[in-house]
């Protein structure tokens, strides 16, 4: 099963490309495929707007679960 990261990384076709739909660098989306730092709530938000919820955001920030409680 491929992680949340892997699956947006697949949806825009590269890193540098999830990167630049983002608004972030390419070291960023590497960052978060080797698990060194996680996406940003701001972030997961616009990933799930652009993939028109093919990945959601609270799969890519847990945290987003308990702000919604």
């Amino acid at each position: 099963m491929k992680s949340p990261v892997q699956r947006l990384i697949d949806h825009f076709g590269s890193q540098q490309a999830t990167a630049s739909a983002l608004g972030v660098k390419q070291g960023t989306v590497s960052g978060w495929f080797r698990g060194i730092h996680g996406v940003s709530a701001e972030v997961a938000i616009r990933a799930e707007t652009l993939t028109q919820g093919e990945v959601k955001a609270i799969e890519l920030r847990p945290t987003l679960a308990a702000s919604a409680a």
